[in-house]
């Protein structure tokens, strides 16, 4: 797909929409090779020069998102591929497996996802 504006804002509607639904902050979108090359090394640290080779790439430490837009051939193929991403940020100690793509499909159906329950310090059972 060939990046321009409008795409640009779609994705960045995406990203928002999907985000919400999975009760993740919102994380910074990189849409180019070059701007992943361009941000400091150890915020891409791991898959910095090899990020081309994917559709996209979640950076967890940082909250940090590449979509490949110049690879990626259609918009059906784009959705799943920032839906892919999100899940990565909302389940980090999830590996890629029969569950992953099980959330992936739910994601991409709509399903939302309530957030982490933080735990009190001073809670009692």
């Amino acid at each position: 797909m060939k990046l321009d504006p409008e795409l640009k804002l779609k994705i960045l509607e995406k990203v928002g929409v999907y985000s919400q639904r999975f009760s993740i902050s919102e994380p910074v979108i990189l849409l180019a090779t070059k701007e992943v090359l361009d941000a400091p090394k150890e915020m891409t640290e791991g898959r910095r020069t090899s990020a081309y080779k994917y559709y996209g790439v979640s950076y967890l430490q940082h909250n940090l998102v590449f979509i490949n837009v110049r690879k990626i051939p259609d918009e059906k193929t784009l959705e799943n591929t920032i839906v892919h991403e999100l899940i990565h940020m909302r389940f980090p100690y999830l590996a890629h497996g029969k569950r992953f793509n099980k959330l992936v499909r739910q994601g991409l159906r709509g399903k939302t996802f309530s957030p982490y329950a933080k735990r009190s310090k001073t809670s009692s059972f």
